[in-house]
């Protein structure tokens, strides 16, 4: 079981994972859920009763829309214009993250889009800073 002392060990394992290509997150062992990204407590159900997992990386792209320059933090400001996206991990939390394999142009978006929700696979940037977690639409 996690407290919250520990949760700087839980931000810094994350951002370990990531460099790795290593998807850490929570797995509640009260309702059996995971919060990604992973903190100190279940974030459905607020059980400290927590053990770290290992996600697959898989996921459907739900939505998708594009930045409006300047990039929303200096970090993004060499892959800017991008796309991002609301994601549905195959283990069940949604997140927000940048969508590769689409350019930030209003007929990608449009045809991604009449596409309806697609299969995604995450893949990690390398930012200067630190490691960012990005999705690639699959074919």
């Amino acid at each position: 079981m996690q407290n919250a002392t520990e949760q700087p060990n839980t931000i810094r394992s994350y951002y370990e994972g990531l460099a790795s290509g290593v998807f850490r997150a929570i797995a509640c062992k009260s309702c059996g859920r995971y919060t990604f990204p992973p903190t100190g407590c279940c974030e459905h159900c607020g059980s400290w009763n927590v053990e770290p997992a290992e996600l697959s990386g898989e996921g459907t792209l739900l939505f998708a829309t594009h930045n409006i320059t300047p990039a929303c933090h200096p970090r993004f400001e060499k892959i800017a214009p991008y796309v991002y996206g609301h994601i549905q991990l195959k283990e069940g939390p949604i997140v927000q993250a940048i969508v590769l394999g689409v350019k930030a142009a209003p007929e990608d978006l449009r045809q991604l889009f009449e596409r309806g929700p697609v299969p995604v696979k995450a893949e990690v940037l390398q930012m200067d800073d630190l490691p960012v977690l990005a999705f690639r639409v699959a074919g």
